[in-house]
């Protein structure tokens, strides 16, 4: 099995020229970008119990009953609602988590998640 070996390329150094001809080197840092963050989305059926949502809710998104209640009205109301913002994987995790609970109980309830813009 043959590898290869990556490549290690160092920073660019910047370099000045002092008065008295020294060459001074500086390190410039780098910056690396925060990870891309995604929400989950539930939507709204016919057929899935307000109770559940409020549920899934507080057991999987850690809210509190005011907080689950307010996101299952908007749900209801507006046809979707935003549940949670987490980084990529966190996100899938959760959307699995309501899928498969909503699935063990026999309700449609539909969930994603989709990049924050």
């Amino acid at each position: 099995m043959a590898t290869k070996i990556p490549k290690i390329v160092p920073s660019q150094p910047l370099s000045t020229v002092e008065d008295d001809g020294t060459v001074v080197l500086e390190r410039r840092t780098q910056r690396t970008k925060p990870p891309q963050m995604y929400q989950v989305v539930m939507l709204n059926d016919d057929y899935t119990p307000m109770e559940f949502v409020v549920m899934v809710l507080q057991e999987f998104f850690s809210k509190d009953l005011e907080t689950s209640t307010r996101i299952m009205l908007k749900i209801h109301l507006e046809g979707k609602a935003v549940c949670g913002v987490y980084s990529r994987d966190v996100a899938a995790t959760k959307v699995d988590q309501v899928l498969d609970a909503a699935n063990k109980a026999g309700h449609p309830l539909k969930c994603f998640c989709e990049p924050v813009a």
